[in-house]
């Protein structure tokens, strides 16, 4: 079976969800593009916050909770352009990212934000961490095939948020 039919079963499973979903679009990630740390995060564009509703280091990055976006040239990209952030050594994640140390200490020093769009607006972001110059154009191109998947997990979270 491939990874992307392996997704579509996960998405279908009645086993725990999003869990399950997000669990197979991890391996669909690893498979296309590539990933160390592989998180995905819903977005409130009104209110400007984030959550994170799946991580594969949940020791270093759990799943809870809100997060104010941060205003920055990765907001710009990602949010507004809805175009996916590219940073491919520690120094460019730095200039975005608070935590950048904490993404070194994982051996991660390149990251691609591929934004999800439905309706025009930005649901969400698929996350991909590697080691440093990692994600090339190729890659990165790659990672539009993640759009759909990622939706799909994003959607079904606020499916069963809203069910609660």
């Amino acid at each position: 079976m491939s990874d992307y039919a392996a997704f579509v079963k996960a998405l279908a499973s009645d086993g725990p969800q999003p869990a399950t979903a997000c669990a197979a679009l991890e391996t669909l990630t690893k498979t296309l593009v590539g990933v160390k740390l592989f998180t995905l995060m819903v977005s409130d564009t009104a209110t400007k916050e984030a959550e994170r509703i799946y991580s594969n280091m949940p020791d270093a990055y759990p799943v809870f909770g809100t997060k104010p976006y941060n205003e920055t040239r990765w907001s710009e990209i990602t949010l507004n352009r809805q175009q996916t952030f590219v940073a491919n050594t520690i120094e460019e994640i730095a200039e975005v990212f608070g935590d950048y140390e904490l993404i070194q200490s994982l051996g991660c020093e390149s990251v691609i934000n591929v934004p999800i769009v439905v309706g025009g607006s930005v649901i969400g972001t698929i996350n991909c961490l590697h080691e440093r110059d990692y994600y090339t154009p190729q890659r990165v191109l790659a990672a539009e095939a993640l759009k759909l998947p990622g939706a799909a997990c994003m959607m079904l979270h606020a499916a069963r948020k809203s069910a609660i």
